[in-house]
């Protein structure tokens, strides 16, 4: 199930003719980050061992992440969401799932990371730009 753009949320908002339709018809703010990683794991078919394999997570810690039984770091988040090829929308909705700051393009570090997540890098060839660059590398 796709979810709605902020945009057309908005357009819902304001053609709805009572708050508490939108509210009973939208369900905001509500979803966990393992909800979330859960949902991205079945819509992409991937294998959640993979995943946290290829996140370079210790697999104990990983697996509580999809649990919803650990909360991981921004960088953690990040691991995940290159492991699973996450697009830019995708990898943002986990971050605020996970209830850390969103990419943001004016910041250095952050504009090299949505770089690489439009042009489907690699987790390590993320670490490789940002380390290039001499900024904090995701792992």
């Amino acid at each position: 199930m796709s979810e709605p753009l902020t945009e057309e949320l908005l357009g819902d908002l304001l053609e709805a003719p009572s708050l508490d339709r939108f509210m009973s018809e939208h369900d905001l703010g509500t979803r966990t980050l393992s909800d979330y990683l859960n949902q991205m794991l079945a819509e992409k078919g991937l294998e959640r061992a993979a995943v946290v394999r290829m996140a370079n997570l210790n697999e104990t810690f990983g697996y509580q992440i999809f649990k919803g039984a650990r909360r991981p770091s921004r960088n953690k988040v990040l691991q995940i969401a290159f492991a699973m090829a996450l697009t830019l929308r995708e990898t943002n909705r986990a971050l605020e799932a996970a209830g850390v700051s969103s990419l943001y393009s004016k910041d250095r570090r952050d504009a090299i990371i949505i770089f690489c997540i439009d042009r489907g890098c690699s987790l390590q060839k993320v670490n490789e730009e940002l380390y290039r660059f001499g900024e904090e590398t995701v792992c």
